[in-house]
C-alpha cells in the first residue's frame, strides 16, 4: 500500500440550479471569496493557476492546477494537479429536484516532503482534515449562493 496515495469523494446536495453552481465552480480564482480553506488562487493563464490551501492542520498545500476538461453540458470540470500533491480532481454537477448534486472526486499522491514522512502516523488526520475542508466548502458555498 502506498500511504501517500489518496482517493477522495464528496457529495454536496445544494439548493441551487446546476448552471448556477457550475458557474461558481468554473471560476477557481473566486474560491477564496467563499471557501476560506482555499487561501489563494493565482491565475497563470486561461486554464492554469497556482492554488494554496490550508484546512485545520497547520500546513499549506500549494499546487499548480491545469484545466483538462471544461464541459458545461455534462456539468464536468476537471483539473490536473502538480506540486505538493500530484493527481487530478473533478467536479460533476447534476440536477437533483429543484437543486443539484455536486460530486467531487480527487485522486492524488502527496509530494510535500514533511507530509510524506508523516504518511503512516498521520494518514487518518490527513483524511479527517480533507473531510473537514470539504464539509466547510459545502457550507460556505451554500451561504455564498444565498447571498448572490
Amino acid at each position: 500500500m502506498d500511504w501517500n496515495h489518496h482517493r477522495f469523494r464528496s457529495l454536496w446536495a445544494l439548493p441551487a440550479p446546476p448552471a448556477t453552481v457550475y458557474g461558481v465552480l468554473e471560476r477557481p480564482e473566486d474560491y477564496p471569496r467563499w471557501w476560506r480553506q482555499v487561501r489563494e488562487v493565482t491565475r497563470l493563464d486561461d486554464t492554469t493557476g497556482i492554488v494554496r490551501i490550508r484546512s485545520l492542520l497547520p500546513y499549506d498545500m500549494t499546487f499548480t492546477a491545469r484545466e483538462v476538461r471544461h464541459d458545461p453540458g455534462a456539468g464536468v470540470l476537471e483539473t490536473a494537479m502538480t506540486g505538493d500533491i500530484d493527481g487530478w480532481a473533478r467536479w460533476t454537477v447534476t440536477p437533483r429536484g429543484t437543486g443539484c448534486l455536486v460530486r467531487y472526486d480527487q485522486v492524488v499522491d502527496v509530494r510535500k516532503p514533511l507530509l510524506r514522512r508523516l504518511a503512516v502516523p498521520g494518514r487518518s488526520f490527513f483524511r479527517a482534515n480533507h473531510a473537514l475542508m470539504m464539509r466547510a466548502g459545502r457550507r460556505e458555498l451554500v451561504a455564498y449562493l444565498e447571498a448572490v
